[in-house]
Formats: C-alpha cells, structure tokens, sequence
C-alpha cells in the first residue's frame, strides 16, 4: 500500500459514485475461485445450449488473457429496482431489469468515462464488460466485496438486496483492493423453495436447462411441453427467487430514470401477434430484444395458454 495507490483508489471510487453507480468495490485480477466449479456446472450439461461459456472458458478463467497486464478490477453495482407498487403492472410478465432502457446502454459509457480517468491519471489501460464479454463478473465482483453470491446464484449486497446490475473494468492500474462479504443467507431456503421450474439441483447450483430466464431469453426454438405450463405468465426472463428473497424486503428505489418503463408493455396478446419489424420497433433499445422477434412471439403465445388454462383472459 502506498499513499499514490490509496489516492488513486479513493479516486476511482468517487469517480464511479459521481457517474452514478450505487456502489463500487475493488478486487484482483487474478484467477476467479470457482473455476473448478464452473468447469463441473458445464460437463453436467447445465448451461444448456450457452455454448459460447465453454468456446471461451480460459479467458474467463484467466482475466489477464483478456487484458494483458490486468492487475485489478474495478466492479459497479447499479440498482434498478422501480419499487412497489409498479409503476406500470402491464410490466409483470417481464423481468424488472428489463422494463426500461437495455442495461448495456446505460452502463457501458460510464464504465468507459470511469476508465478514462484512469488512463488520465495514471496512464493505465482498461476494458469495459456488462454481461458480454469473457469475464465472470459475479465471481469478480464477490471477491472485491460487492456482495456475496446467494443460494440463487445471484449477488446480494446488504443494502441493495439483488436488485442490482454489475458491470465491471478492468486495468492494468494498481489499486487497492476490499474484502470480500460473508455469505448472510443462513438457513434460508426461500428461493429455492420458490422457483416455479425446480431449477436449482442444490444451493448455489442452477440448472440453466430448467430456468424460466434462460429458457425464455437465451434458448431458441421449441420449449420443452412439459415446461411450458409452469412457465406461467412470464414472457421475459423471471424474478420470483428474488420476489421473495429476504434480503430484498427493504431494497431502495432506484434513482436511474432509464430502468423506468416509457410506455405499457404490449400484452402477450399482442406481441404473439407482432412481426419481427414491429417488435424491433415497439422494444427499439430494450433488453427484450436479446429473446429475438421469434422467441418473445413463442414467450407469449405460451404466457396466453397458461393464462387460458388459469381461467384467466388469453387475449391480454
């Protein structure tokens, strides 16, 4: 430690504070702690057809593979919680995160003016990833101290809950780092008991093949039957481990405008309806279009069978 690294550092933080993230934490660059265990999660089969985790994995194992010379990394939370109740129920079917601008939109250009001013401090070289490139930004961010990873796999900050983003940069900076939290989810098994599909095979361990997020954003084509009916109503990705997490039950309100929906979600109705020009007009700079035109039009078409045999409206 010395008395430059501990005012860059001091700097870095209120640089990132002043961009708006919610919280930062500082951690190594060197190799994420569960590389054993990713490697075992993907010979089980549970990332599903995310192939693209496995084509990638020794980078992901190795952040100095990504940036040569990487010596920290620099992790942001940004909350998007809208509260309760909703500003817009129309937008239950789809997950919170996803009810404004696409998060990617919003945080890559701070990251990138955080980085900036590393490179003008001190001349250090930076990448910028939000949940797209060859980094396991949850495991960094757990081990910088950005919160703790939970029995549902997502991070969990004391204040904040889940109901965060996490974007990362990396740098070849030398900062100080924070230490990492202890895990606070105890006995609780809320989450697990929760999940609709059964989707995590133990604590900590999801099966992606059986989550309604994965299943409704990231898989293409046909949906197994015997998993559509416990799909329910949602069209895009799930937020019911977190609905009922303890540690989200006093979360703050978000103060980003942008994860604030603009207008009323379609409807299931509609969007089963919609050709692939409207719904890349109607969700023009949304996360919805990660699920592409033909996988929201299947998200609803199914949503409207659940909501038919719930004796419910299918044309909602």
């Amino acid at each position: 430690m010395t008395l430059a690294s501990v005012a860059l550092t001091e700097s870095v933080k209120a640089r990132a504070l002043e961009l708006g993230f919610d919280r930062v934490a500082i951690g190594p660059a060197s190799a994420p702690e569960h590389g054993d265990a990713l490697r075992r999660w993907i010979e089980a089969g549970y990332a599903g057809t995310m192939g693209y985790i496995e084509r990638r994995l020794g980078e992901r194992l190795e952040p100095a593979r990504v940036l040569q010379g990487a010596r920290s990394v620099v992790c942001v939370a940004l909350n998007y919680y809208q509260g309760e109740p909703a500003p817009d129920p129309s937008w239950a079917p789809v997950a919170r995160y996803a009810w404004g601008r696409d998060y990617h939109d919003v945080m890559t250009p701070r990251l990138a003016a955080l980085g900036a001013h590393l490179a003008l401090a001190c001349g250090a070289v930076s990448k910028v990833y939000v949940d797209t490139g060859p980094v396991l930004e949850r495991d960094l961010a757990a081990r910088a101290g950005l919160g703790w990873v939970g029995k549902n796999t997502m991070l969990l900050h004391p204040d904040l809950g889940s109901w965060f983003l996490i974007g990362v940069l990396l740098t070849t900076a030398a900062l100080e780092f924070d230490e990492p939290l202890h895990d606070r989810c105890g006995a609780c098994r809320a989450c697990l008991d929760a999940c609709p599909t059964g989707a995590f095979v133990a604590p900590y361990v999801l099966d992606a093949r059986r989550c309604i997020s994965y299943l409704t954003i990231e898989h293409r084509g046909s949906i197994d039957p015997a998993l559509e009916g416990v799909l329910g109503p949602w069209e895009f990705g799930c937020d019911v481990c977190q609905n009922v997490c303890p540690w989200n039950r006093k979360s703050p309100v978000t103060r980003e405008g942008a994860f604030l929906p603009s207008a009323p979600y379609p409807g299931a109705g509609r969007v089963a309806a919609m050709s692939d020009d409207e719904i890349r007009a109607r969700f023009a700079g949304a996360a919805l279009l990660r699920s592409k035109p033909a996988g929201l039009r299947r998200n609803a078409a199914i949503a409207r069978e659940n909501a038919a045999a719930a004796g419910g409206d299918p044309s909602a």
